[in-house]
């Protein structure tokens, strides 16, 4: 199968090793990967801000970027969610509509891609530790997802999988959320690290880099010894 990948802002920038992860990964599943080099946002940023109007600027080379019929697949929930559940209503009444509509029903976050469309479980991954997982807000309530990453971390040999307390409790980042409104974002975020902690385990895992990047900065002010791995990092490891 012929597939693109969208390689989000953040990880583009901050955690790239996610991305050639997710490669190496699809390409164990059997796909052939391309990558369109004059990707840029989704237009997410500006969007939350208010900037509607420079937020469709921004999805309008998305559509451009991205045109075809080949599935595309992205290591974020959050810029998979902004694209199939709000590009309907930047580009509302436009011809670009159904452009829109054929891409919402392309874009696919990674572990829904392996599990719903490819219907790969099993990478013969081994991870020797004790972790638990993060249900971010973009992969649970815009995207539907809750067994998908699940499944696939349950297959990795070695990783024992612990559910913390309060697991679909927001983590407090979101995006510029963690900037306006500082203070609450840090006792979220507290709040989630602690949780995580009770459950005794080395690791905290989730599809959404931007969340796991706002955890660890709370985590390693608390002074806390646990780390945070993407998924695709954990799927890798084969």
């Amino acid at each position: 199968m012929n597939i693109q990948i969208f390689i989000p802002c953040f990880i583009d920038q901050l955690y790239p090793s996610v991305a050639l992860n997710m490669v190496k990964i699809l390409e164990e599943a059997g796909c052939t990967v391309s990558y369109n080099t004059n990707q840029t946002c989704c237009g997410q940023p500006a969007f939350n801000a208010g900037f509607w109007g420079e937020s469709k600027d921004v999805a309008n080379k998305f559509l451009k970027d991205f045109s075809g019929d080949e599935f595309i697949v992205a290591p974020s929930a959050s810029c998979v969610g902004f694209v199939r559940n709000y590009y309907q209503k930047l580009f509302d009444n436009s011809v670009q509509m159904n452009d829109v509509t054929q891409l919402h029903d392309r874009i696919f976050e990674l572990s829904d891609f392996l599990v719903n469309v490819l219907h790969f479980t099993d990478f013969n991954a081994t991870f020797n530790a004790v972790a638990t997982y993060h249900d971010s807000c973009a992969a649970l309530r815009e995207c539907n997802l809750k067994q998908e990453p699940r499944i696939l971390l349950n297959n990795v040999k070695g990783l024992q999988l612990v559910e913390m307390n309060d697991v679909e409790t927001c983590c407090g980042f979101g995006g510029t959320f963690a900037v306006k409104f500082e203070a609450i974002s840090i006792a979220m975020g507290d709040q989630k690290v602690n949780n995580a902690m009770d459950t005794k385990a080395e690791y905290i895992i989730s599809t959404d880099m931007s969340c796991l990047m706002h955890i660890d900065g709370v985590a390693k002010n608390k002074k806390s010894n646990i780390k945070v791995l993407h998924l695709a990092d954990v799927l890798a490891n084969f």
